[in-house]
């Protein structure tokens, strides 16, 4: 049973250190709510700036104050944390000087085990004052043994972790010594590519003539203009297959903004092409009878074919071509390399 000098000491210990660890650890408590709540603050106003500012897309000095203000909070709570329970151990009565020697040992030991967390620390360090990327920026990182990089919007850049939130709405924490490589695809300037696949039966001419009319009429419209800072150009034929042949039309846009432009030129494209804007040619030039060759001309234009969609009535055109070929009383050769397919 506790007897009365006991509990005075108790009372006297509670009314002074015991107070004292109190008081440290309430103000610990306290400063750390006082830091998040400066950090809103901050980040707040650098959105509204942005927000002020008319701007569609974040500014780079935006996002590096950004990722600053959450790395100083984060910097300053570890500090608090560490001098709190220093703090605390001294008022209880833990030698802080006799322990420098062990406290040594522990950190060389410490270091050896913990090479990672040194390694994300000092590659976040060099993320934040290199300026790799920010808050807002739409990165891909590569990481090793991974099947595939991760690709999203950065929500929050520490001194050791990065995190982004994909498409998907995942959100991806990665720390920052095991980030091989980073893709920025919203710095300065972006670029849509858009791919079109066109029959060999079409002219390669008219395609692109209709792809650049496409761009042209894009870059007039005052809605999609705000997102590019060129017009769309086309850079004519990429690549060459059997059925069909590939023709390029690129964008350069505002950072981040290169998926939207990309649909809606897609979309473009492709209500061009259903509307049957195209005309198939035959990939063949008929030598011999000149009937023959009417007749296989007369054939790519029948009405019964006209109801098909483009790619359709340019196969069935190419199999008529064929067939008028292979008549006994005309004499044609395939020339698939002369210029009129």
């Amino acid at each position: 049973m506790l007897n009365l000098k006991t509990l005075t000491e108790i009372s006297l210990w509670a009314r002074s250190t015991g107070l004292e660890i109190v008081l440290f650890v309430t103000g610990a408590m306290l400063l750390t709510r006082l830091a998040t709540w400066v950090r809103g603050k901050i980040t707040n106003r650098i959105d509204a700036r942005e927000h002020e500012s008319d701007s569609l897309v974040r500014s780079e000095a935006s996002k590096h104050r950004h990722a600053l203000a959450q790395v100083f909070t984060w910097a300053f709570l570890v500090i608090i944390y560490c001098a709190t329970v220093v703090a605390v151990a001294t008022r209880i009565g833990i030698p802080i000087t006799s322990l420098v020697a062990p406290a040594t040992v522990a950190a060389v030991a410490l270091g050896f085990g913990a090479q990672r967390i040194v390694q994300d620390i000092l590659a976040g360090f060099f993320i934040i004052t290199e300026r790799q990327y920010g808050f807002g920026d739409l990165i891909r990182l590569t990481v090793p043994n991974s099947t595939q990089p991760a690709q999203g919007t950065v929500e929050d850049v520490t001194l050791r972790v990065t995190s982004i939130r994909t498409a998907d709405g995942e959100l991806v924490t990665t720390p920052n010594g095991q980030i091989t490589q980073v893709t920025n695809l919203s710095r300065d300037w972006a670029r849509a590519v858009v791919d079109v696949p066109v029959p060999t039966a079409m002219d390669v001419n008219q395609v692109t003539d209709a792809l650049r009319l496409i761009g042209e009429q894009a870059y007039k419209e005052p809605d999609l203009r705000q997102l590019l800072l060129d017009q769309p150009a086309v850079m004519g034929v990429q690549s060459i297959d059997v059925n069909e042949f590939q023709v390029r039309l690129v964008a350069r846009t505002l950072p981040g903004k290169q998926f939207d432009v990309g649909r809606i030129l897609r979309a473009r494209i492709a209500a061009v092409f259903r509307s049957g804007a195209f005309t198939c040619r035959p990939a063949w030039r008929l030598l011999g009878h000149r009937g023959t060759a009417d007749a296989a001309d007369s054939a790519l234009h029948l009405g019964a074919y006209r109801d098909l969609p483009g790619r359709a009535r340019c196969i069935r055109a190419r199999q008529t071509v064929v067939r008028v070929n292979r008549r006994p009383e005309a004499r044609a050769t395939a020339h698939p390399f002369d210029g009129t397919g």
